[in-house]
């Protein structure tokens, strides 16, 4: 058996009544019908208009980390990458690790010519990509002590209290307005030596403290709650109510805290010599569903938040079941009511975590887990995608309104653009608003 037919084995086996699903959740979960009138400066309607609508955006956050941003090693690489991300994702991941952020305290790194640190682009440098290209952005993340700064007394709890809530209010009065969601606290389920040797990390009601606190300071924003997958053990180590995760966030909302998301992260971080012994859960349709269908019971949106799926080579067949591993699992959670974004992690290899740039054999670079190669060659992954997000999960269509002035449409959850003669009219469909829209002639 080849690693492509064992890797999608479940998801062939599975295929008609997942495809149903999927078919099915789409149709009810992501499009809705909507109405157009048109009608001339005195408010009579335009009988025999042409109306061109045309999907601009999703409202579902199809995204990835922008760690890369202008921190390529050449000029026409940072162009590339700039441009490839911008053609296929509509929203970003962007970096708030402390120790990055304020490697010498006091002195924050927000503006775009701060010094600097490699995968930590500055927030505003980041934010004037987004802001140009339509892309929604969001903070990956404030609190999260692996990357407390080496200037900060761990020691002393009431000064590590003091200086977090100083960083929760720089930044909220810098960004909430620009950043709608926050990741609050990430990864307080795995542990490492760093985090064994950080007494704040052992405190009791770590958690819902963290997010009284994000409460005072982001009171109109977004509030995620994001937590780790060892071997995607949320996931694979699924116990229904009974697990991990799903307690801590029951725990947490039962004591008072206000959690608005939940991120799970879905980073395949296996050994290709043992990814095997994890087909069942992870790559498993039924299995996914399921831990979906269970999380749902908070009736709180879900993002998908960061998403590694490994290649481990340049080979056809690697490359090839990569990109069809992350075709189903990209239908599987645009279906689902539940998940309200899926943000890959790092969009091109060489550039990962915990490795030298370009080094393929160290950190996560190993996995090859990118869309795109180093030397800037888009995989069949990234084409999957993207052809998905812009061309199948699209609406475009010419329309002729009726003697009322009046088209019907079924179209996708997102921003639209409407021609009518040469004239375009911005209009947005979404599940908390109206979908009869009026439009007055210019």
């Amino acid at each position: 058996m080849t690693r492509n037919e064992e890797m999608l084995s479940k998801f062939r086996l599975h295929a008609d009544e997942v495809n149903d699903r999927i078919k099915n959740g789409i149709e009810q979960h992501r499009k809705t019908y909507a109405t157009i009138t048109v009608t001339d400066k005195d408010g009579a309607p335009v009988k025999g208009a042409k109306i061109h609508i045309k999907h601009k955006k999703h409202d579902f956050l199809f995204g990835a980390n922008l760690f890369m941003l202008d921190e390529m090693e050449t000029e026409e690489k940072n162009a590339e990458y700039k441009k490839a991300f911008a053609e296929c994702f509509e929203a970003a991941t962007l970096p708030f690790y402390w120790s990055d952020l304020e490697p010498e305290e006091g002195k924050p790194r927000f503006s775009k010519d701060s010094p600097k640190v490699y995968r930590r682009p500055a927030p505003d440098l980041c934010l004037e990509y987004c802001e140009a290209n339509n892309i929604t952005p969001k903070a990956h993340c404030l609190t999260y002590v692996n990357f407390n700064p080496p200037w900060l007394d761990e020691s002393n709890l009431g000064t590590v209290r003091a200086k977090l809530e100083k960083r929760y209010k720089e930044l909220s009065e810098r960004y909430r307005g620009r950043i709608h969601g926050w990741e609050v606290i990430n990864e307080t389920l795995c542990n490492s030596p760093r985090r064994d040797k950080c007494p704040y990390f052992r405190e009791r009601g770590l958690v819902e403290e963290n997010f009284r606190l994000a409460e005072n300071y982001f009171r109109e924003n977004e509030l995620i709650i994001n937590e780790a997958t060892n071997h995607i053990w949320e996931w694979s180590s699924f116990q229904f109510d009974r697990s991990a995760y799903y307690t801590l966030i029951e725990r947490t909302i039962n004591r008072g805290a206000r959690i608005d998301c939940i991120g799970m992260q879905y980073h395949a971080f296996n050994r290709r010599e043992e990814e095997h012994k994890f087909l069942s859960s992870i790559y498993d349709p039924v299995q996914i569903f399921r831990v979906l269908d269970q999380y749902s019971d908070f009736n709180l949106p879900i993002q998908i938040t960061e998403i590694t799926i490994p290649a481990y080579s340049d080979s056809e067949e690697d490359m090839r079941t990569q990109a069809e591993i992350l075709e189903w699992l990209y239908k599987i959670w645009f279906s689902h009511p539940a998940v309200e974004g899926a943000m890959y992690w790092n969009l091109v290899d060489g550039y990962a975590a915990f490795a030298p740039l370009g080094d393929m054999t160290a950190g996560e670079n190993y996995y090859r887990g990118g869309l795109i190669d180093f030397n800037m060659k888009k995989k069949p992954a990234y084409e999957a995608l993207k052809k998905l997000i812009h061309e199948e999960w699209t609406t475009e269509q010419t329309l002729t309104a009726d003697d009322g002035g009046r088209v019907k449409f079924k179209g996708f959850f997102g921003e639209y653009d409407v021609e009518i003669d040469g004239t375009i009219y911005k209009a947005k469909l979404s599940k908390d608003r109206s979908h009869d829209i009026k439009i007055t002639l210019k």
